[in-house]
């Protein structure tokens, strides 16, 4: 039993699963599913399709938190790629063409390499700092977004773009999908590969690591297209949810949540080793709050604030060192090793 206390996943779990029981408690149907349409429906597949772009944006954000940087764009970046696609296709006779919609997509995720080269360089290349380098994109990356969408919310009417939101295939929303594979794949690379070895390599001791004949600025630089690309994919599923694009707030403050998610999942801010299967626990974690609090009828007011007292607790449940001085016991071997700097 303290060995599964110790492993990092667990706090996490259990977290999880204790928001859902006071759910199910409260409203017992909860954690009913149905089968309507051919489609499965429920509140717990609802949390999971929600959490799609949460997931997606956190991914990104691991890996650049990994190489010890950290990435303020990634709301921007789903605004703006959110905006070109939904302006482009508003812009076709025929909104629900397939190769309209593609189209689109190629746009907004150019866009977004674009971006995430500039966050590249910005920090690789130039030396600036990950915060401030993210920050002038976080601003100015609004601002870019409402002048695409001319400061107006575009709606468009296309099938196949709803389809990445609210569509469906296997039963499943579509959505859930998306999220699968980019994480599959990203799991690949960095796991079946060097190229997540490197990674953390380079986010525990870049300066090393380059005299070790790692080129650490071409992997910090490519952690920040990644994230940005990631980001665009969520843009769209946000977008899609709505049919509509708002350069304002689509994505609003949704790299807080990504940083929060990344940090439930075990993994230091500091850089160094990453884990996908905490970072994907934490973002189940911060949307099955939020449909808590909604589900509690907990006011506007004091929303943000009870979920902030829940990410605390989380967060401090999982440091080995307060549970050994809550408990009052000698730190562990596990707790003294964890508290080692990378």
């Amino acid at each position: 039993m303290s060995a599964l206390k110790n492993h990092r996943l667990f706090w996490p779990v259990l977290v999880l699963v204790a928001l859902l029981t006071a759910n199910a408690i409260y409203r017992p149907s909860f954690l009913a599913v149905q089968m309507r349409d051919g489609h499965l429906y429920g509140s717990v597949i609802d949390i999971v399709r929600l959490s799609a772009p949460l997931i997606l944006v956190a991914l990104g954000m691991t890996l650049v938190i990994a190489t010890g940087g950290i990435d303020l764009s990634v709301g921007s970046i789903c605004a703006i790629s959110g905006a070109v696609a939904c302006f482009y296709i508003s812009q076709q006779p025929d909104q629900n063409s397939l190769a309209s919609v593609l189209t689109a997509l190629v746009l907004g995720l150019g866009l977004a390499l674009v971006l995430g080269a500039w966050n590249g360089v910005l920090v690789a290349i130039i030396g600036i700092q990950p915060i401030i380098a993210t920050l002038i994109l976080m601003v100015a990356g609004r601002g870019l977004a409402q002048l695409i969408t001319e400061g107006q919310i575009i709606t468009i009417n296309s099938s196949p773009y709803k389809t990445i939101g609210v569509g469906h295939l296997l039963t499943l929303p579509f959505a859930i999908f998306v999220a699968l594979a980019v994480t599959v794949l990203l799991a690949a690379l960095t796991r079946r590969t060097a190229l997540g070895m490197i990674i953390e390599s380079v986010g525990g001791n870049a300066e090393a690591s380059r005299l070790a004949g790692i080129r650490s600025r071409r992997i910090i630089f490519l952690a920040y297209v990644i994230s940005a690309v990631c980001a665009a994919i969520a843009g769209f599923m946000l977008t899609a949810n709505v049919s509509s694009a708002d350069g304002n707030s689509a994505g609003l403050w949704i790299e807080l949540d990504a940083i929060l998610a990344v940090v439930i999942g075990g993994t230091s801010l500091a850089g160094g080793r990453f884990f996908f299967s905490g970072t994907i626990l934490g973002a189940l974690i911060i949307q099955t709050l939020t449909t808590t609090v909604y589900a509690m009828d907990i006011s506007p007011q004091t929303s943000l604030l009870f979920k902030a007292v829940v990410v605390i607790a989380v967060c401090l449940i999982q440091a080995p060192a307060f549970r050994d001085k809550f408990t009052r016991r000698k730190p562990t071997a596990v707790s003294q090793k964890e508290q080692v700097p990378a």
